[in-house]
């Protein structure tokens, strides 16, 4: 199964390898998935880092280091897809446009305007449901 992992989940991640968003990402990460995290996530990573938890940025490259040699890194298109008007909030329509992209099955996060969109395609689904899985 591709899985694109979103900003949320890699910094619960990130930040907590006991919890549930990490054993997610561990999944997402090992065969037979496949992780995928498009450009925009490691941009958004970084800000988010910078601007909340400063003091952990080297908890994060660390991270980081790690996450990179085990998922596919995949630019995020330009143009825009027709799915994008059900996510809300226009700053995530971006995550969901690079999952569209790479044939994604699966788009992991913890957000609500991804959750609650009524994106089927790929299936939008949260950490503990794709543990379940």
């Amino acid at each position: 199964m591709r899985v694109l992992v979103d900003t949320n989940i890699l910094i619960s991640a990130a930040l907590n390898s006991n919890g549930t968003p990490y054993k997610a990402f561990l999944k997402a990460v090992t065969y037979p998935n496949k992780g995928i995290i498009c450009d925009q996530n490691i941009e958004e990573l970084r800000r988010i880092f910078n601007r909340k938890f400063p003091q952990k940025i080297s908890l994060l490259e660390h991270f980081l280091s790690i996450a990179l040699m085990a998922m596919e890194v995949v630019p995020t298109p330009i143009e825009e897809a027709e799915e994008e008007k059900f996510i809300r909030d226009v700053a995530d329509r971006p995550i969901l446009r690079a999952a569209l992209n790479v044939k994604a099955d699966v788009l992991l996060t913890g957000d609500r305007d991804f959750l609650e969109s009524g994106v089927t395609n790929p299936k939008i689904m949260t950490a503990a449901e794709f543990i379940a899985l």
